[in-house]
């Protein structure tokens, strides 16, 4: 009753009712009841939900501005709820269904003994099951999905690969062209991560076992580097004059980098200390080589647009490590197809990496503003494909690059 509940008050609700569910038989019924009730439309049960809905939405939409997300669609579970009992019973006509004590389930073709995709329960109650056939049905019937992917934990690779499984023998993967030759097909893919752990190797929490915000995760990271520009003088000098900015996007593309670097099924051990540290396979690293090869550019008196509209014939590698940057530069296209045939960002931050490792080789072996035209400009023509290639790769790991630290 009363006015709307804080984020942190409904997770204090969540964490009572959770203890309760698992240790009261009666409020175990009476809680799986009410999810019955409120997915057959009570009116009551709509308006609780509902305001639970607005104050978890506020939080999320906060993070997006965060972290520059924009044009999201929202489509929660609800929003599939006037389609499940059609898609069970398409199922069900299919000859996918059947009933397993008083439940409506499907069982595997590869595994008819295992346990079985519930996609209604025994009470009438439908579940993620049902509710993720029927989104599978109306992305590709109504929005005309290629290719659907699932970001959740590991955890839930069984129960993506059942629905998977079942929407595939359903027929749901499959849609017309829309140039009348025949059916396309719907390619569907679970990108399953690890966990966070921390220093401890246990999950990742705070002190007093409270699941991290990662709002103030992303405060932290900027305070750690605003702190660090000012600890080295540069907070002054730093993207001009507004070091503030600078430390949001820094900090903000550490925690970025530092969680897509690593393969995402493994887990991964949290640390500022690492994630902000200024040598090696670190956001941070990386965007202080990036502002070193804009400063590169603007020593030569050029711009970045006047250097790229030299002739291709302008370039000449003769050097070792001239060589070695070329030809890394031209493995990029296949690194991003690479990365994203197999949904692997970690794909792009050690392109990376290597990307600025081998330009620092070549700088350390080949002076760039030489004052004979034809050298520099060769040599800059590397370095601003160079920050071609960087700035690609900042934009799909959704970091900030910065031109002056």
């Amino acid at each position: 009753e009363g006015g709307d509940m804080s984020v942190a008050e409904l997770m204090a609700l969540y964490k009572e009712a959770k203890a309760r569910f698992d240790a009261e038989d009666d409020f175990k019924a009476r809680a799986r009841d009410a999810v019955v009730a409120l997915q057959a439309g009570d009116e009551i049960s709509l308006q609780a939900w509902q305001r639970i809905c607005a104050t978890s939405r506020k939080e999320f939409d906060a993070i997006y501005a965060q972290l520059g997300i924009e044009g999201l669609t929202e489509r929660g579970e609800s929003f599939y709820n006037p389609m499940l009992k059609e898609t069970v019973q398409t199922l069900t006509d299919a000859g996918l269904v059947v009933e397993s004590d008083g439940a409506q389930c499907i069982f595997s073709e590869d595994k008819p003994d295992g346990p079985p995709l519930i996609v209604r329960k025994s009470d009438g109650g439908f579940n993620y099951a049902s509710t993720d056939l029927a989104a599978v049905r109306h992305r590709v019937e109504a929005e005309r999905a290629d290719w659907v992917i699932y970001v959740t934990d590991s955890g839930q690779n069984l129960h993506f690969k059942g629905v998977f499984d079942a929407a595939r023998r359903a027929g749901f993967l499959e849609r017309s062209d829309g140039d009348g030759d025949g059916l396309a097909p719907v390619r569907l893919d679970h990108c399953g991560f690890g966990l966070v752990l921390g220093e401890d190797g246990k999950r990742f929490r705070t002190r007093s076992t409270e699941v991290v915000r990662l709002a103030d995760l992303l405060d932290e990271a900027k305070s750690r580097c605003l702190a660090q520009f000012e600890e080295r003088g540069e907070a002054s000098a730093v993207q001009g004059a507004d070091a503030e900015a600078a430390a949001e996007a820094m900090g903000y593309g550490a925690v970025k980098y530092a969680d897509l670097k690593n393969k995402k099924e493994g887990n991964y051990t949290f640390s500022f200390d690492r994630m902000l540290d200024l040598k090696g396979n670190t956001a941070v690293y990386l965007l202080y080589a990036h502002a070193r090869v804009c400063s590169i550019v603007r020593k030569s008196g050029r711009t970045l647009e006047e250097v790229r509209a030299l002739p291709a014939e302008a370039l000449k590698v003769t050097e070792p490590t001239e060589r070695a940057l070329a030809l890394h530069l031209l493995k990029f296209q296949d690194v991003a197809a690479e990365a994203l045939n197999e949904l692997a960002m970690n794909r792009i931050t050690d392109y990376l990496y290597e990307l600025a490792s081998a330009f620092t080789d070549f700088y350390g072996e080949c002076k760039v503003v030489t004052g004979e035209k034809a050298t520099e400009d060769s040599r800059l023509m590397l370095c601003a494909a160079t920050l071609v290639v960087m700035r690609q790769c900042f934009d799909l790991l959704g970091i900030e690059a910065l031109e002056r630290l």
